[in-house]
């Protein structure tokens, strides 16, 4: 089969499109042939040697979530059938034309959406849903802040907390993003080069703060977020591109009863990651065949220009999802 490689940590430059043999499924898994693969900024830091993928998936082939047509079974795998549409949340080895998955981590296509539009939504629903509402326990009439609020995350985030009764409010780094955003369904943007998103917060919320944040920013952000959020609010981390380091206020957190909270995905094992499928196809799934909420893919790539796909994600210069043709 043709997957894409990091051939050495590096810029993207080094994934290049290189022939591998096609992976047997083990008994719990299924085999399918994708048709598309979404992008993600996991990828990127695997492929710069900052983010090593767990020892049990592809070392070199990145790549988090796919959309294809299921080929064959292992022996354990009784809900799929040859020929089912699925997407599935994946460890790794997206970015191939052939990918062997555990089959409590596939969802069914649902019929409106084509393999691009699916293949965009695994990593981020999955995402949104254990952290927002499981981590998070946002409730309906309580308020949300997102940090990215136009990343495929955001996106997501936006419409599931609409949908569930909740106020919005999302940081972007451009009016065109805020605008979007607010088109999205969330109740304020903040362009944080031209704001502060904690004034803009305390002014809002006429000094109440926010009950739950999503936040994959970390470093600087953190005080301020601790700072915004209401009694009994939830902090939780997702990321953090301003850097893995920072000093918290622990005074504000006793005062205000906060809970700090975070998780990764990827690491987690297949029992879990089959857990929280099962929650989003259970709540995240009928929004999406109903078309109350939506996939928002921004630009797709053949596979073999996976480099391209990778330095747009770089830029951010995109709104909601890229994703790759196979």
């Amino acid at each position: 089969m043709r997957a894409v490689v990091i051939t050495n940590p590096g810029d993207s430059d080094v994934l290049h499109l290189a022939n591998r043999p096609e992976p047997m499924p083990l008994s719990h898994e299924v085999l399918v042939e994708v048709k598309a693969a979404g992008v993600n900024r996991p990828d990127v830091a695997q492929r710069k040697g900052h983010y090593p993928p767990p020892s049990w998936t592809s070392q070199d082939i990145p790549g988090l979530e796919i959309a294809g047509t299921v080929v064959s079974l292992g022996d354990e795998s009784s809900r799929w059938k040859v020929g089912d549409n699925v997407c599935a949340l994946v460890s790794g080895g997206g970015y191939a034309e052939y990918c062997a998955v555990p089959a409590g981590q596939c969802l069914p296509i649902p019929s409106n959406l084509s393999f691009v539009e699916a293949a965009s939504l695994p990593e981020t629903f999955f995402t949104v849903w254990s952290n927002v509402f499981d981590r998070g326990r946002l409730k309906k009439d309580e308020s949300l802040l997102v940090h990215g609020g136009s990343s495929g995350i955001g996106v997501a985030a936006i419409q599931l907390a609409k949908v569930y009764g909740a106020k919005v409010y999302v940081t972007a780094g451009t009016d065109e993003k805020c605008r979007y955003c607010e088109k999205l369904g969330a109740d304020r943007s903040i362009n944080y080069k031209k704001e502060k998103f904690p004034d803009v917060i305390k002014q809002i919320t006429q000094n109440q703060g926010v009950n739950v944040i999503l936040d994959m920013v970390g470093g600087s952000y953190t005080n301020d977020n601790l700072d915004i959020l209401a009694e009994e609010g939830r902090l939780v981390l997702i990321s953090s591109l301003a850097g893995d380091h920072t000093d918290v206020r622990i005074s504000t957190i006793m005062r205000k009863r906060l809970t700090i909270t975070g998780s990764t995905l990827r690491s987690r094992d297949t029992a879990f990651k089959t857990y929280v499928a099962e929650n989003v196809e259970e709540h995240v799934w009928p929004l999406l065949r109903s078309s109350k909420i939506k996939p928002i893919v921004f630009r797709t790539f053949p596979l073999q220009q996976a480099a391209d796909a990778h330095r747009l994600m770089e830029s951010s210069n995109h709104i909601g999802k890229i994703v790759l043709e196979v």
